[in-house]
């Protein structure tokens, strides 16, 4: 801790005159470089860059309070900021004082007598069977097609369908590997690593996911798309790789529509593929492993809903099972 203080106070002045400005970059380019991946380490700079030096970065360290970082929720706040990237905010920001204080830079870490913003808890949007089977119906013949029937039948998130390459797909073993995620950095796509080390996974997939991601592949080395530079499994007309906001708005959105569907997120088909699963009887333990959840207990808890009807199904098994007609 010692070493910290005098190499902060050596580069960047006294520890009373180091700004919060300079003291998150000195914690970025150090601790945090460390402890995260490049991906997050970027989106903290992103966060920092944007909306907390803007408001707060001339603040000395030691003179910050409490109020600085309520005054800087509320402006956010203001400023037409979602309670989801308030949170966030603040949780970088009470991550890296709470660094300060282990490095003796700070008394206490000011941020934890900040009310902290509140998101309302989304409740997800998941289709029935019937209304699973309508949008496969309606997607028949689109171009990503097989990218449907891959996030019902499997369950991936976005960015691991968008960042899906052919070498980690094996049709004729009937699998796939799941190793990284397309994201975005300054406007440009490029292929990232997975949130965690549990994401990487082998997916064995049914028989309606390799016919569809047969047709897909034949189409897309009809079309010359199957030959992109990162290999990407799904791409866009020109074999680009898929932008999440014009996929939702000129594909996504106006497929649910011709399917005579609610508007949901598309990340509600991961949900989907999750509940279908679970209600056909699969153990909590393989849906798990298929969505890539550190703990079989977080599936339970974000599958909650679907618990009681599998419980109503097991107390008739059981009747069976004991010849109880009553």
């Amino acid at each position: 801790m010692r070493l910290h203080h005098a190499k902060l106070t050596g580069e960047l002045g006294e520890s009373t005159r180091l700004t919060v400005a300079a003291y998150l970059r000195y914690w970025l380019d150090t601790a945090e470089r460390q402890a995260v991946r490049e991906a997050t380490h970027r989106l903290y700079a992103d966060l920092i860059r944007l909306h907390i030096n803007t408001r707060i970065g001339g603040v000395a360290l030691t003179k910050l309070t409490p109020a600085h970082v309520q005054e800087l929720m509320v402006e956010m706040e203001h400023a037409g900021s979602s309670a989801r990237l308030r949170q966030i905010v603040y949780g970088v920001l009470h991550k890296a004082l709470k660094q300060a204080l282990l490095w003796n830079l700070v008394p206490r870490n000011i941020s934890e007598a900040v009310i902290r913003p509140r998101v309302p808890e989304y409740v997800a949007k998941t289709l029935t069977k019937e209304q699973s089977e309508a949008l496969l119906k309606a997607a028949k013949g689109e171009p990503l097609e097989a990218l449907y029937v891959l996030a019902i039948t499997t369950g991936l998130r976005e960015g691991e369908l968008f960042g899906l390459v052919w070498p980690n797909v094996d049709l004729k073993g009937g699998w796939l590997q799941v190793t990284q995620q397309l994201a975005n950095h300054n406007g440009h796509p490029e292929l990232a690593e997975l949130k965690t080390p549990r994401s990487r996974r082998k997916i064995i997939l049914p028989g309606i996911s390799i016919a569809s991601l047969r047709e897909h592949r034949q189409r897309a080395l009809v079309e010359g798309r199957y030959h992109n530079p990162m290999e990407l499994v799904f791409t866009d007309t020109d074999g680009k790789p898929l932008r999440k906001s014009n996929f939702l708005r000129r594909t996504f959105y106006p497929l649910l529509k011709r399917a005579d569907l609610p508007r949901i997120r598309f990340h509600d088909l991961r949900h989907t593929a999750a509940t279908l699963r679970l209600q056909q009887g699969d153990h909590p333990k393989v849906v798990q492993e298929l969505l890539g959840h550190s703990r079989v207990s977080v599936t339970l808890d974000t599958y909650s809903h679907v618990t009681p009807s599998l419980q109503e199904e097991s107390a008739a098994k059981i009747d069976r099972l004991l010849g109880y007609t009553g």
